[in-house]
């Protein structure tokens, strides 16, 4: 009851500062504050403030408030525990697939092609030979010989 009252209280409030505020030739900016000042009687027109008001004082609504606070807190100590082992969904479908490869090999599976090998697409012939075992560390020689190295 009280809270109805100091609701249509803020309304009447509002609708008399946008009276003003319309005397004054500033006419949009009555409206808007004509505006915001039904929201609290329809608030309570609507049963919305007794509603509101029936949840905040019952023990029972604060505990399921609790409860949820608590599911909610342990997803997140969950996630946060998968996060640092590093194990993400994309991983464990790969570690799936790899068990399911364990039972049955790709060997058992029929092939996909129709037997007809696909034409390999041609290199180009490459201008310098191989590089020799004793080779492969020449050009860091040279830039350590460029250095004084």
């Amino acid at each position: 009851m009280l809270a109805e009252t100091i609701c249509s209280a803020a309304s009447a409030a509002g609708l008399g500062i946008a009276a003003v505020t319309a005397y004054r030739k500033r006419f949009l900016a009555a409206t808007r504050i004509a505006a915001y000042s039904l929201v609290p009687i329809g608030l309570v027109m609507t049963g919305v403030v007794e509603w509101v008001s029936g949840i905040a004082f019952k023990p029972s609504v604060w505990l399921g408030f609790g409860v949820l606070g608590l599911a909610w807190l342990l997803f997140m100590t969950a996630r946060a525990v998968e996060r640092r082992r590093g194990t993400t969904r994309e991983e464990r479908k790969a570690a799936r697939a790899a068990q399911n490869e364990a039972i049955a090999p790709a060997g058992a599976a029929p092939p996909l092609t129709s037997g007809i090998p696909a034409e390999r697409p041609r290199s180009k012939p490459k201008k310098e030979k191989a590089a020799a075992p004793g080779d492969d560390f020449s050009d860091i020689e040279a830039i350590l010989k460029k250095h004084g190295l």
